[in-house]
């Protein structure tokens, strides 16, 4: 398959657009997750067991998305699942109860992780179909929604109430989406949606012993996104004593880093092996977010200015330490001997679901129990033990592998390959 200039560019440039305009749908409720929660009356353990057992949303996702895109496409698929994410996010504000908060971040999870998926798969055809090196770009894109996302949210909510902010939010995503995904890959393209997919028939238990590595690597390695964009809001609120628009600050910093971090990687990888790059990064980033919760609290109450840049200044060094974590374990699962690249992503997928449905109903427990910034020591351990697994896997590598299988920060997703 082959493209013309023209039809190439369009195509980078309307995934481009939808990596951002996903990044918004995930982000945009963040620096409201105060006002959520007391809109729907939960505490922290309420809060964390919402949130941790909606996953299991995004684990139907890892099921059966593979089928459907092997029989309609990437493309049907990705503007099913994101047009169904951005009625989720705009129908938030107007839910005052759990149970039905609980449902729709439930639908959200699903229809978000069949949108991962699916968009994830366009980027591998097309960087395929290029023979270079394009994923990077899109990386930056997505972490760039993000934190425009958290800085305009929390800009947003001194000046609207919740309710209208997340509809005007949802429309004007629903809108773009409709917009720039007409540009994306057709299923002549991308060789998907021919009605059927290649899989070999591995047990998953007989996985190889490299596969548990990269899972548990995925899983604690990604944890320091995770509290950022579950806890940080509330960490501004309840322990640095900030209102929304100064409470976002610290995620957006750590977002931009998480851009820097991520537009870093292919010219480091140019020096150095990116597993060994993730195993200074890794203990770097629980060192920073270790400081964050014990230096910067302590000075809340009277000097509310210095915690508030203390805490982005760690964060910022927190999220330049997670920005090659997911992506160098990630792009090592193209190189586990017997399993072919998608085979050892659905593993690693799975695996992490389960792990972080476990860990966030923890996290809200320890908040609750602890305090808000006690949530935040899942991240330090997991940060830690990620840097050494990313040791493990640099001793292992035989070559200098590229981070073309590298993906953003939007959750563990699954590659579907039709090869």
């Amino acid at each position: 398959m082959g493209f013309t200039k023209e039809r190439s560019t369009q195509a980078q440039r309307s995934i481009l657009a939808v990596f951002f305009l996903q990044a918004i749908i995930a982000a945009t409720q963040i620096p409201r997750i105060p006002e959520i929660i007391k809109q729907i009356d939960v505490d922290f353990t309420t809060w964390g067991l919402i949130t941790g057992i909606a996953g299991v949303g995004g684990l139907l996702g890892l099921m059966f998305t593979s089928k459907f895109i092997a029989k309609y496409g990437t493309k049907q698929i990705s503007i099913i699942g994101s047009l169904g994410g951005a009625i989720s996010l705009a129908s938030i504000g107007f839910i005052h109860d759990p149970v039905t908060y609980f449902i729709v971040t439930f639908a959200n999870g699903l229809l978000y992780s069949i949108f991962n998926i699916a968009l994830n798969s366009q980027t591998v055809a097309l960087q395929k179909a290029l023979n270079r090196v394009v994923i990077g770009k899109f990386h930056a894109a997505w972490a760039l929604g993000a934190a425009f996302a958290a800085a305009f949210s929390g800009f947003m909510a001194t000046l609207l109430p919740l309710s209208i902010h997340l509809l005007l939010t949802g429309i004007a995503t629903i809108i773009a989406l409709l917009i720039f995904t007409r540009g994306m890959l057709t299923n002549s393209e991308d060789g998907h949606g021919q009605g059927k997919t290649q899989k070999k028939s591995v047990s998953f238990f007989k996985s190889p012993g490299q596969v548990w590595i990269l899972a548990g690597g995925l899983f604690t390695g990604v944890l320091g996104e995770v509290a950022m964009m579950d806890w940080s809001a509330l960490l501004g609120r309840d322990t640095l004593l900030l209102d929304a628009g100064r409470g976002a600050i610290p995620y957006t910093g750590f977002s931009i880093a998480l851009i820097v971090g991520r537009t870093l990687i292919n010219p480091l990888g140019k020096r150095w092996h990116l597993s060994s790059i993730s195993r200074f990064a890794g203990i770097m980033s629980a060192i920073a977010i270790a400081a964050a919760i014990t230096i910067a609290p302590p000075f809340a109450a009277d000097q509310p200015d210095l915690a508030l840049f203390l805490t982005t200044f760690f964060f910022v060094i927190a999220g330049l330490g997670c920005a090659p974590m997911v992506p160098s374990f990630m792009s090592a699962a193209g190189h586990v001997a017997g399993l072919n690249t998608a085979q050892v992503l659905a593993r690693m997928s799975l695996v992490n679901s389960v792990a972080i449905m476990i860990v966030k109903i923890l996290m809200g427990r320890t908040a609750e129990d602890f305090g808000v910034q006690y949530a935040f020591v899942f991240a330090v351990g997991g940060m830690f033990i990620s840097g050494i697994l990313a040791g493990v896997v640099a001793k292992r590598a035989k070559t200098q592998e590229s981070p073309a299988n590298s993906y953003p920060a939007t959750g563990a997703m699954q590659i579907v390959s039709e090869d």
